[in-house]
């Protein structure tokens, strides 16, 4: 089965109905994509949640944890900064979680990821796709 991405109202219907994204492998470093787009989703309103294990404390004024399944809310995107062969252990931590939306961004894809998510009834998955570009689509 090859992975495909659901059409683009599909993917503009997940940022209108988000509010809380996970982030999974946000930097503290300024200069990182990750910050910066973690910094540019929480002026366009979204609040963020850091999932980093080795940076402790606060980045962009939010807790950090070290996995998504020690998040104690819920989450309406899980957005991956993580390269893609990391994608299968982050799809199985996301399974542990109420998260709807499965993303990583553009660059990163993994097959076995999209497999295990979807054998578990898990369909609303978004890959190799950049979730500010995608805002900035809608």
């Amino acid at each position: 089965m090859t992975f495909k991405n659901p059409d683009q109202q599909t993917i503009a219907n997940y940022l209108h109905e988000a509010k809380t994204i996970a982030v999974v492998g946000l930097s503290n470093n300024p200069d990182r994509t990750s910050y910066r787009i973690a910094e540019i989703l929480q002026q366009k309103g979204y609040r963020i949640i850091p999932v980093n294990p080795v940076v402790e404390g606060e980045i962009l004024g939010e807790k950090v944890y070290d996995r998504l399944q020690d998040i104690p809310e819920h989450i309406d995107i899980v957005d991956i900064f993580r390269r893609s062969e990391f994608l299968p252990a982050i799809a199985q931590d996301f399974l542990e979680t109420d998260a709807k939306v499965f993303w990583a961004q553009l660059g990163i894809e993994n097959e076995e990821a999209a497999e295990i998510l979807q054998s578990a009834g898990r369909n609303d998955i978004v890959m190799d796709r950049c979730i500010k570009i995608e805002l900035g689509k809608i």
